[in-house]
């Protein structure tokens, strides 16, 4: 097994000699895999104007010239010049490139999106054709690059036959998919502000700064039936996130909830959109949406992008499930306030500021015509209208001049409370819900319906973490035993007919969970904003921390360990105290947890999947198992307030696999796990010192760990230089060799009775998906041990593994101050020459 080299980087040596980083705007970053499969079309007026066709390809933009443009008609075939490769970073350029340098003249994002390679595209290129598919704001459908006899770099470019094809070879837009600009206005320097600020003054509005941060949102008040007047506007309701968008002077942008989070980062494409438009500064009001395949609003996939933390990953879901910001008002424009002008105007004016296409998309409307904009929306199958009186202001709060119509009535309640299942049922039976009315929580009735069997085991679990509630919200709530009351935390939307006279609902169906929408929404319809309960906090006045990004902790004097008395309180503290220590093992890897809800005498379940109700701030991780045949979202602990939530859901012990998210295939140890299973103590310990031996003979270093139950974990570092079925086969033949010299005491036969009283040396852990107790977990066990990391020096016929435990593993690490185990993440071992060393030796 050679050691595994990293690939050739990409050359953009023929980019950097072309340009000057002192004299040109252009970016000068190196190869990246930030945006896999980002495809862009640059237009650009240099000498002669011409389009820029680049694709992402092994962590560079291959990039084409064609003159004449991409023609969506398949008769017209586009001679597309191979030119040098350009950085990722380019794909986000946009500006003038100084008259003296190469390619000097005007740059515009034409185009951008994914685009997916129907087989190999470097095996493509290298044989002179590539067939892909692009999904952009202008081009989609099926395409065709293949090279012609004419020369090395000429090749045409075609549009396939499929729905996206037009044989007329329409005009396409012209404008940038992120500034809205064309080449000709960028290149004249063109005031598109002007014409804002003129039309901004005439009507009157006031002079004075819209501040994002704290502004308060327009809502609107439910109403159950469309209706037809000339005095509204219609539009749709998207089903997605509200946001606040906006551009500050200084260029940079901001995108902020409802509930007043910053999520500019969690939205790149929208973000470089608003810091790309020519305006000093503004504010709009719109709704992310993910769009499906056939370009309606998908709740699920923006339910995917949300949930993801990590910036590689958003980057690349960026282009993968890209989002769209439907804007619908312009509060703010530079220097005037714009929330005072009739909804008209600001829509009038809103239109002029926006892309033709891109991420930033105009939230179009029709006058009057309600009734018959709904019968086509519940024909579409979409969620529903919002009518908006045409002369209204934009007045923050839930007043009369917005109606929300949905197709289906539907609402969003906070969950207080749930009854018990019956007759075989998941989880539970069905959940109370109530609404916020005068300064206090209503019951609003129960939903028992909408739920899978894993949906109704997550919300019971969720439920059984969340603080009990004595006495249960006001209103005639259900009596008896079989009903529990709970502090508010999660908000459920909910479907209806109606309610009745004392305000409990009629044939009500639970539709999801909505983590975006606050508990303080949850209100009465009527009571609105004097029920004392604010549309929207400004977000300084919204804590740095509030109190649902932090665990909810319940049941800590539960005693877990009978014998010792040790609570759930004090399994949650441990973990908190050696978090520093735990966590380097644990960041950026699948955790799996084993849970005892009851102690350790209690049953017990495995859970892999993370259930739907996992706050927001907990990192997840959707993979797909081979075994399962499924996806599994996997818990990822990167901090303490992950693991003490993890804790808080009864998890005693933590099993975590041996490669990272960012590189699954390539684990980062190979694992000797011995197993004593009635072979004395004494000879695991020798087992264990002649391995270090071997392993010191071959170079290659070792580290230990107690197992935190009868055996003790020998691992070697690989760095992530091989794969899971490589480091299998350099366990096999550690282990081959280590019962070799040690025919007496150690073997590799699985079951117990070929073991013969002998030390079971499994290297059998070293596979994909594959699990490790995690160096100081806690062990299911009477006196509550741990999992502790050893000095080699420690191991020898004297160690006691039984004596590590919850109670005393702090004070060892705090006497210890240096982690022995840690170089196995860090060290970088010659594998290939210490495997033909170990090769000698097994012969």
């Amino acid at each position: 097994m050679a050691r595994k080299g990293k690939p050739k980087a990409p050359d953009l040596a023929e980019y950097r000699a072309k340009r000057s980083a002192e004299r040109t705007p252009e970016p000068f970053s190196g190869p990246a895999e930030d945006r896999p499969g980002l495809f862009v079309v640059h237009k650009h007026a240099a000498r002669n104007l011409h389009f820029d066709l680049r694709l992402e390809v092994g962590g560079v933009l291959k990039s084409w010239a064609v003159p004449k443009g991409p023609s969506p008609n398949p008769e017209d075939k586009r001679l597309a010049v191979h030119v040098e490769d350009h950085p990722l970073e380019y794909g986000d350029f946009e500006g003038l490139i100084p008259e003296g340098n190469y390619g000097a003249g005007a740059v515009i994002v034409w185009d951008r999106g994914l685009w997916v390679p129907i087989k190999d595209p470097k095996h493509g290129i290298d044989q002179g054709k590539l067939l892909f598919d692009l999904r952009g704001y202008k081009l989609r459908g099926r395409w065709t690059l293949f090279k012609i006899k004419r020369g090395e770099k000429e090749w045409l470019l075609v549009k396939k036959p499929d729905a996206y094809a037009t044989k007329e070879g329409e005009e396409l837009e012209q404008q940038s998919v992120l500034s809205g600009l064309t080449v000709e206005e960028l290149k004249q320097g063109k005031d598109r502000a002007a014409k804002i600020r003129k039309e901004s003054e005439r009507l009157g509005a006031p002079r004075d700064n819209v501040a994002p941060l704290k502004v308060g949102l327009m809502l609107a008040q439910p109403r159950e039936d469309a209706f037809t007047d000339d005095a509204w506007l219609f539009e749709l309701k998207y089903d997605g996130y509200r946001l606040i968008a906006a551009r500050g002077e200084d260029g940079k942008p901001l995108l902020r909830y409802r509930r007043g989070q910053d999520v500019t980062a969690r939205f790149p494409e929208i973000s470089i959109a608003l810091a790309k438009l020519p305006y000093a500064g503004l504010v709009l009001d719109g709704e992310v949406v993910v769009l499906d395949d056939a370009g309606k609003p998908s709740f699920q996939r923006l339910q995917q992008r949300v949930q993801l933390s990590k910036p590689h990953d958003i980057q690349r879901a960026s282009v993968q499930l890209p989002a769209k910001l439907f804007v619908f008002d312009l509060l703010g424009f530079e220097d005037f306030d714009l929330r005072p002008l009739p909804l008209t105007e600001r829509k009038r004016l809103l239109r002029e500021v926006l892309p033709r296409a891109g991420p930033l998309a105009y939230s179009d409307h029709i006058v009057g015509q309600g009734e018959a904009m709904y019968e086509q929306v519940r024909e579409m199958r979409l969620e529903g209208l919002i009518a908006k009186r045409a002369d209204s202001a934009y007045q923050a709060g839930r007043g009369g001049d917005w109606l929300k119509i949905r197709v289906d009535r539907t609402g969003d309640f906070a969950i207080v409370g749930h009854t018990a299942p019956k007759r075989g049922r998941a989880g539970l039976g069905a959940l109370h819900l109530a609404l916020r009315e005068g300064g206090q929580w209503v019951y609003a009735g129960r939903v028992g319906t909408g739920f899978d069997d894993k949906l109704l085991r997550e919300l019971r679990e969720a439920l059984d973490a969340a603080p009990r509630s004595d006495p249960p919200p006001a209103g005639p709530v259900p009596k008896g035993d079989e009903h529990t009351w709970v502090e508010p935390l999660l908000v459920a939307e909910v479907r209806y007919k109606e309610t009745t006279a004392d305000g409990q609902l009629r044939h009500p169906v639970f539709l999801r969970l909505r983590d975006d929408k606050p508990l303080e929404e949850c209100v009465r319809e009527g009571a609105g904003d004097e029920a004392g309960v604010p549309a929207i906090e400004p977000i300084d006045a919204i804590e740095p921390e509030p109190a649902s990004e932090q665990p909810v902790f319940s049941n800590l004097d539960k005693v877990f360990w009978p014998e010792e008395g040790y609570t759930k309180g004090d399994l949650i503290d441990y973990y908190v105290g050696v978090s520093r220590w735990l966590l380097p093992y644990l960041e950026d890897r699948p955790v799996v947890l084993t849970r005892y809800p009851d102690g350790i005498h209690g049953k017990n379940f495995f859970q892999k999947d993370a259930p739907e109700f996992v706050p927001r701030w907990v990192r997840t991780e959707t993979m797909w198992s081979e075994n399962a045949e499924r996806e599994i979202r996997y818990f990822i602990c990167d901090d303490e307030r992950t693991l003490a939530f993890l804790a808080n859901l009864g998890t005693i012990p933590l099993h975590i696999w041996s490669s990272r998210v960012a590189d699954l295939q390539h684990p980062d140890w190979c694992i000797l796990d011995l197993d004593p299973k009635g072979a004395p103590f004494q000879h695991v310990v020798k087992v264990a010192q002649v391995i270090r031996a071997l392993c010191r003979e071959i170079e290659l270093p070792s580290f230990v760990k107690t197992s935190g139950s009868s055996g003790l974990h020998v691992l070697v570092p690989l760095a992530g230089q091989c794969t899971y079925e490589q480091s299998r086969m350099l366990g096999q033949l550690l282990a081959t060799a280590i019962v070799a010299r040690l025919p007496e005491i150690a073997t590799t036969a699985r079951s117990l009775s070929a073991r013969e009283g002998k030390v079971y040396v499994d290297f059998l852990q070293n596979g994909h998906g594959r699990l490790l107790v995690s160096p100081l977990c806690v062990r299911p066990l009477p006196g509550a041990p741990v999992s502790m990391m050893l000095r080699w020096s420690e191991v020898t016929p004297k160690l006691d593994i039984g004596r590590f435990t919850i109670k005393n593993a702090a004070q060892r690490l705090s006497r210890m101050k240096r982690d022995p185990m840690l170089g196995v993440l860090s060290e970088e071992p010659e594998l290939g020459e210490a495997l033909e060393r170990l090769g000698r030796l097994v012969r």
